[in-house]
């Protein structure tokens, strides 16, 4: 009779604790890009709203602002931060303001992740026209994550890292329809490790180092690594179908 007791009981633990996961799994976040616009000058404002009735923490946001001039010159302005939500919160996440002028394009990208998994988005696509605005609905998988980069350096050389990689990835024109992350960790006395991941997947890695040849040397064989898993990529999504 005490085992019977004893499995009921540690069925009805179980149980639970599995009905809390899935429920925290599937919980409901709303990420969204709000837009006030005076003449020319727009400020951009990232909030987020937690449907739930719990606390959420472990979540990051990423706001990312590209923007084309007339000349087809791309400047990008971005933050980052980790944060956590109350029960019914609504929280303003990041602010950025700029000058959009004729004939200049913008596109807005809020990401919300819990725990590196994507749980709410949210994007923009402002296109200036003489004093007038078009402001489209973004297709996913032409504006959402196409040529989309993420600046995760720590160090100065970090940073210098991701300018070279980023100018480079621009003049190519390639625009791979996924995210790549340049991720920057410590590693043993001062040093530091760089890293290009895609899709989770470490694309190529190095120990950071101020030269500017061996930074550049790097972002030609992260570009080759890149072309050759986008075309796996392509064929794995191919052969799905």
């Amino acid at each position: 009779m005490k085992n019977k007791i004893v499995i009921f009981f540690i069925s009805i633990f179980f149980f639970t604790l599995f009905s809390f996961v899935q429920e925290f799994d599937n919980y409901k976040i709303k990420g969204k890009i709000n837009l006030i616009r005076v003449d020319d000058f727009l400020t951009l404002r990232a909030q987020v709203l937690n449907h739930e009735l719990f606390f959420i923490d472990d979540l990051n946001y990423n706001f990312v602002v590209l923007q084309k001039n007339s000349l087809g010159k791309l400047s990008k302005k971005s933050e980052s931060n980790d944060f956590s939500l109350k029960p019914k919160e609504e929280k303003q996440l990041a602010t950025i303001k700029l000058n959009l002028k004729e004939n200049e394009e913008l596109k807005v990208y809020l990401f919300i992740k819990h725990k590196n998994k994507l749980v709410a988005r949210d994007t923009l696509f402002l296109l200036q026209r003489g004093k007038g605005e078009v402001e489209k609905e973004v297709n996913e998988k032409q504006f959402l994550i196409r040529g989309m980069v993420i600046d995760g350096s720590l160090t100065k050389i970090g940073r210098d890292y991701h300018d070279f990689f980023y100018k480079e990835y621009v003049v190519t024109g390639r625009n791979y329809p996924f995210i790549v992350k340049i991720i920057e960790k410590p590693a043993m006395g001062r040093n530091s490790i760089l890293s290009i991941e895609v899709d989770r997947k470490k694309i190529h890695e190095f120990f950071a180092r101020p030269q500017e040849d061996y930074l550049k040397s790097n972002v030609v064989t992260a570009m080759r690594k890149l072309r050759v898993y986008s075309q796996e990529r392509k064929t794995t999504f191919q052969n799905k179908i």
